[in-house]
């Protein structure tokens, strides 16, 4: 692909070649911390659904069951006051090791949203931004999306052609990332009994088949569920290494379309009745596609499928999220350094034969086949 074929949105000039990994150094001036969002009070809880759900025709009575999870906590999703610890905690750490970059905080769906951080972004002359998007694995809804709002966010505030937006790889394999999920399972097995009658569920969010199957770039075959499943299939692998006589799967869960909208499975909940049925007492179950302890760790895992367990009279476990765990800290701020420093590939860490993953996103990558392509920053076009 030629310099002129590659349209890369809103990009710092190193970027915006379209190179696979950036090893030019770029002289960032701050953060972009940007997540999903979510309610902090019962009043807040249905407008902030009627905000995800935008442009897909939701009817109201499906957001009333889905509030009941929300309300079942006060109205108050767990996701804000895990971001405030997050920014903190990269703050420190960045004070820590003497980096000036401060972190500004933006999410899709909820305030603080992503339209204010630009703002005093442009306002404190902080014009050359990285995003951090709160999700490590590439999928429309995981990584595009983030993408895509980035640009509307550009868009809405006028800030086209002013704010540059890079952001940094996929970390599903950084070190960081994997190190918690490693120490959670060691630390599960322990105290489930590792033996035969255990078994390890990683979890992660479903999402229609029809756009796993087009995540990761598109030129590269990843099998059933795309490099979504790939991604946390060979992650779960590596936490695995140590256990080779512990049995795990891949499993789903949060799944949210039509009944005749093909998902992603098998559903935690279903795999778990038949491991009962197959004599497994035991389960250690992993949020491997969450950094946080946020509504769908909350109600789907720490309610509902420790309930399927418990009805199935299966002890089970489930082990911490990243969080705040010094490890990932340190490693998001490597990842920030990455880019900072234009860090050669070949020097990159990644625990798994797909990493490192690419800095800037591959022409058509992650495509939703229901919205089909909306501008998005930080890949080549479209």
């Amino acid at each position: 692909m030629s310099a002129a074929d590659c349209q890369v949105l809103a990009a710092s000039p190193a970027a915006s070649s379209g190179a696979a990994h950036v090893e030019a150094p770029v002289a960032y001036g701050a953060i972009l911390l940007a997540s999903f969002g979510g309610p902090e009070g019962q009043d807040d809880v249905i407008p902030f659904l009627r905000n995800v759900t935008r442009g897909r025709g939701i009817p109201e009575e499906r957001l009333e069951e889905v509030a009941h999870h929300y309300r079942a906590f006060g109205g108050v999703s767990p996701i804000n006051d895990q971001n405030r610890a997050l920014k903190a905690a990269l703050e420190a750490e960045l004070a820590a090791r003497g980096i000036d970059l401060p972190v500004l905080w933006g999410n899709r769906n909820w305030a603080p949203y992503l339209s204010d951080a630009l703002r005093e972004a442009d306002e404190r002359g902080l014009r050359t931004l990285l995003a951090i998007g709160t999700s490590a694995y590439s999928s429309y809804s995981s990584c595009r999306q983030y993408r895509e709002d980035y640009a509307a966010a550009l868009a809405e505030t006028g800030l086209e052609g002013t704010v540059t937006i890079d952001k940094v790889r996929q970390f599903f394999d950084h070190p960081g990332f994997v190190q918690p999920f490693v120490d959670g399972v060691r630390a599960g097995l322990a105290e489930v009994g590792g033996t035969a009658k255990t078994h390890v569920l990683f979890s992660t969010h479903s999402v229609p088949i029809a756009d796993a199957d087009r995540s990761g770039p598109r030129d590269l075959d990843f099998g059933a569920g795309g490099a979504y499943a790939a991604q946390h299939r060979a992650v779960a692998e590596v936490v695995m290494a140590d256990h080779p006589g512990v049995g795990w799967d891949l499993v789903y869960q949060s799944r949210s379309g039509p009944p005749t909208q093909p998902w992603l499975e098998p559903d935690i909940n279903d795999r778990i009745a038949e491991l009962a049925a197959d004599g497994v007492t035991g389960l250690v179950i992993v949020p491997l596609g969450f950094i946080s302890d946020h509504m769908e760790v909350a109600w789907d895992l720490d309610t509902e499928a420790l309930e399927t367990a418990d009805a199935h009279g299966m002890t089970a476990v489930r082990v911490p999220t990243p969080g705040v765990h010094p490890a990932f800290v340190s490693g998001l701020v490597d990842l920030v350094l990455e880019r900072r420093d234009g860090v050669p590939t070949d020097e990159r860490p990644a625990l798994t034969a797909l990493g490192p993953w690419f800095d800037v996103c591959r022409p058509g990558c992650c495509e939703n086949v229901r919205l089909g392509f909306k501008p998005a920053v930080a890949g080549i076009a479209p």
